[in-house]
């Protein structure tokens, strides 16, 4: 077997409405061999992987899968399977899977869910590699594929705390975006509603706060000046100060690095000028700063505490031990450690809610200490303590104890968060008691952190887990219903996508939105280009979506987004499908209009739910758009059609259906009886006084989009009215100009329907004689690039066919074709091959007279509209005469 494609679908795609992983596998000569030729080989899979017998399958129950193995199923079929247990297994809960032929023997495209993209990979390899042992009768390994798996999962998994957020976020149905590569920079939410956040320190949190944070000599001074308990201390640069200090205030001290976090470099109860040496030294090796200085303080002989503060409320409450054993009168502490690390809690660094002992120079010194070593056999009961702070990062354990927080303790503690000025605070406190008000007993904060750990409060060793990630987005998000989003328009068709994204774009700035743009061409946000190329497709979703003033998205989904990557948003609030017509067939294994059909639809499938705000738009001049845009629209349809008397859509009218149509020269809005005149279609700047009634239907199409916005019929005649065919509104769509007597038009038509589009337009404007400048990609078929010649040829007098993109094919192959699609259909005109772009458009403009039309199809738009402009055409009697 051998994986000739292997991505990520990051949203609905032709195969499933979710996010999934897309394998193009050759089963080569397993072709031949179904599963039930393989004598045991659903035995060994389920003594393999016993969990795969929950797999229900098309069977329908438990074990359905396992009866498909038996009775006969190819290797793709299995590979999915496998695929999505693999990833049970590591702890990601997926179930839906999808295997399908294609149109090449032995070649299948497997699809599966993901939690997590290089984990949903990563068990795609492994699922191949376990398929082809069982067909093969080799044994199978398990567990290697399993760590294997672990390892890509711990890599790529967000933290406890990040996770926290992020799971809490996707409860609301807030949309989550991880911003850079192996970080934890998260964005919540779309456009100018997002909310960011690394770890625990969120868009809002503040600098200043921070700096105080992180700083231990200035947040004791500034809680202190507040009349808050701080213990007695002093910053020293020296040892002698620090000996100093520790007279001054009396043993036993602390010390401790002036700037760090997580407890690094803390030595507590110091008692002697021996210990104190040592601790300095800790201090100091754990310093950010070479020239940094140590603390010491006064050591209070109360419990650890941390309480944490999120939006200025008091939320969870821990007590923190430090790392330790209890003795049980038989094993060493080396044993013990060495057990309580097998407790699965426990991780490496911040990866689980618990972290493993590691024996350091720390845990030494408190073990000699306490006069013992690691070989030591505890009584039963004793403690012996490991490390010198109750930080979870060096295994620590902690118990919740928010409800028993006294309200003086919690008011101080949400007075602590005000005063150093942070959203998220985690206050670490010595004390007696949290059952008592500080003042009442002996207490001290003694540090406070900026982007605490939440790993205590989601899961303690002991008492309530807290829901804090929770509390986090409903500070960032406090209005319960705002699910931070930000309305998505999807807009496909096979032709006219640009022309409804922009004119759409267009009525919404018009009626005054911050708008987001993606489409042939350019990313735009609010009428600025910040990216150039082709962004018909995920790349320009996630490019919008992440623009912080962004109140609207407009986005052109093309094919080759939807097969490759998905749309790269869950779901959209209205969605146009424009028409669907013979182009690109041939690839990715859509080769009938049906399969197009399929691939199109998944815009209006991705459509919120009719009820929850989603619109579906659909041309019912389209029969493939009635009949499977119809089926997969989710949303609340509204039909366009250029035929008022439309009979399929008398029963949608009937149920205050929403249709927009030509009726006596006008655009108009039909809902029930009522008719909502909007503007005349002489009046729309595109629809070229009626001669390009293509145009019209994407008028209709943008109109509808905006009336479902909510959008009213002024500001969507407003945005008719001003948007024009010019190289700056339309660049490269029905750009029409005159220049020294020469009609012109620049478009980008590549498609037989999209000329037969245009035939009307350019045989209304070209009265005389008219020459065309055209070329396709070559990824169309044969007979495609031939119809487009015929197609030139029926409607102008010349043709000069270039090439520019050849997309795999032979230089001159896509011209040649072309071409001879053009003579075949018997043109009386003449059709010349000019390779070159700019050669065919000076030939075109040395063949033209004043009264000709020039119709254009080119990549160099720009460059083209600049020379025609300046150029001098002369007249047919001059030439005559000549």
């Amino acid at each position: 077997m051998r994986i000739l494609e292997h991505r990520a679908l990051r949203g609905p795609n032709y195969y499933s409405r979710y996010q999934a992983i897309y394998m193009r596998l050759d089963i080569e000569e397993l072709e031949d061999r179904s599963s039930d030729q393989v004598d045991g080989i659903a035995e060994r899979l389920e003594a393999l992987m016993p969990t795969i017998h929950d797999h229900r399958c098309s069977v329908g129950e438990p074990g359905g899968f396992l009866q498909r193995v038996r009775n006969g199923t190819w290797a793709g079929h299995m590979v999915e399977h496998v695929a999505i247990e693999m990833q049970n297994l590591v702890g990601f809960s997926v179930g839906y899977g999808k295997t399908v032929d294609s149109y090449q023997k032995g070649v299948y495209n497997v699809v599966y869910r993901y939690r997590d993209e290089a984990t949903g990979l990563a068990a795609g390899e492994a699922a191949v590699d376990i398929v082809k042992k069982l067909y093969d009768g080799a044994e199978v390994d398990l567990q290697p594929h399993i760590d294997r798996l672990k390892e890509v999962r711990d890599a790529n998994a967000l933290g406890p705390s990040t996770g926290s957020i992020v799971n809490a976020a996707r409860e609301r149905n807030i949309p989550s975006y991880n911003l850079t590569e192996g970080t934890s920079y998260t964005q919540l939410g779309h456009g100018v509603k997002q909310r960011r956040f690394q770890a625990t320190v969120t868009d809002g949190s503040g600098i200043i706060g921070h700096s105080i944070a992180d700083d231990k000599d200035w947040t004791k001074q500034v809680l202190a000046d507040a009349g808050i308990a701080v213990p007695r201390g002093q910053t020293c640069y020296s040892f002698e100060e620090a000996q100093e200090a520790a007279a001054w205030i009396g043993w036993p001290v602390v010390t401790k690095p002036l700037s760090g976090n997580h407890g690094r470099g803390v030595s507590t109860d110091i008692a002697s000028d021996e210990d104190l040496r040592a601790g300095y030294d800790a201090a100091l090796a754990r310093a950010r700063d070479d020239n940094t200085g140590v603390i010491v303080e006064s050591y209070i002989k109360g419990e650890d505490h941390r309480l944490l503060v999120i939006g200025g409320k008091l939320v969870a409450a821990a007590r923190r031990r430090p790392a330790h054993v209890e003795g049980d009168g038989k094993h060493t502490i080396q044993q013990l450690i060495d057990e309580a690390n097998k407790d699965p809690r426990r991780g490496v660094g911040h990866e689980n809610l618990l972290t493993q002992i590691h024996v350091d120079e720390q845990t030494r010194r408190m073990l000699d200490q306490a006069g013992l070593t690691l070989d030591t056999v505890l009584p039963e009961g004793e403690l012996a303590f490991l490390k010198a702070t109750a930080n979870i990062s060096t295994g620590g354990t902690a118990t919740d104890l928010t409800d028993e927080v006294h309200p003086e303790m919690r008011f101080t503690m949400e007075r602590v968060a005000r005063i150093v000025g942070l959203d998220i605070i985690g206050i670490d406190l010595l004390c007696e008691t949290l059952s008592l008000p500080l003042e009442e007993q002996s207490a001290g904060i003694v540090e406070v952190n900026a982007g605490p750990g939440f790993r205590m409060h989601m899961a303690p060793t002991h008492g309530t887990p807290r829901p804090v990630g929770q509390h986090v987005v409903d500070m960032l998000f406090p209005d319960q219903t705002d699910d931070g989003r930000i309305p998505i328009t999807a807009i496909t068709g096979t032709n006219g996508k640009t022309t409804t994204t922009r004119l759409t774009t267009h009525i919404l700035r018009q009626a005054g939105w911050s708008v987001g743009m993606g489409c042939t061409g350019t990313v735009e946000i609010d009428n600025h280009v910040i990216l150039r190329g082709d962004y018909s497709g995920p790349a320009a979703a996630q490019a919008v979506l992440r623009e912080p003033t962004v109140e609207h998205a407009v986005l052109e989904v093309a094919r080759g987004g939807i097969m490759r990557r998905g749309l790269g948003f869950d779901e959209a609030d209205v969605g146009v499908l424009l028409n669907i017509a013979s182009d690109h067939l041939g690839e990715r294994d859509i080769h009938t209009l049906e399969e197009l059909a399929r691939c199109k639809t998944v815009v209006v499938d991705a459509v919120k739910r009719k009820g929850e705000g989603g619109y579906c738009v659909l041309n019912a001049d389209d029969p493939l758009v009635m009949e499977h845009g119809t089926y997969w629209a989710r949303g609340e349809i509204i039909y366009f059609t250029m035929d008022p008397d439309n009979p399929a859509l008398a029963e949608h009218l009937s149920e205050m259906g929403m249709v927009l149509t030509v009726k006596n020269g006008w655009i108009v809005l039909l809902r029930g009886k009522v008719t909502v005149q909007i503007v005349e279609v002489n009046d729309v700047p595109i629809a070229f006084e009626g001669h390009a009634p293509f145009n019209v239907q994407n008028a209709m199409a943008a109109a509808a989009a905006a009336l479902a916005h909510g959008l009213e019929i002024d500001d969507v005649r407003a945005g008719l009215l001003t948007f024009h065919p010019t190289p700056a509104q339309m660049p490269g769509r029905t750009n029409y100009f005159e220049a020294d007597g020469v009609k012109c038009l620049i478009d980008y038509g590549h498609n037989v329907p999209a000329l037969k589009a245009l035939a009307p337009l350019v045989t209304g404007l070209g009265t005389q004689r008219r020459i065309s400048v055209s070329t396709a990609p070559g990824n169309r078929r044969d007979e495609d690039l031939k119809g487009l010649g015929a197609e030139l040829a029926g409607m102008c007098d010349a043709v000069f066919v270039y090439e520019s993109d050849l997309r795999g094919r032979a230089e001159g192959e896509v011209a040649k074709l072309i071409s001879e699609g053009a003579k075949e259909a018997g043109s009386a005109g003449r059709v010349e091959v000019i390779m070159s772009e700019a050669e065919a458009v000076e030939r075109a403009m040395e063949e033209a007279t004043q009264g000709d039309f020039l119709l254009l199809l080119v990549d160099d738009i720009e460059g083209t509209t600049a020379r025609l402009k300046g150029r001098s055409f002369p007249k047919q009697a001059d030439l005559a005469r000549t």
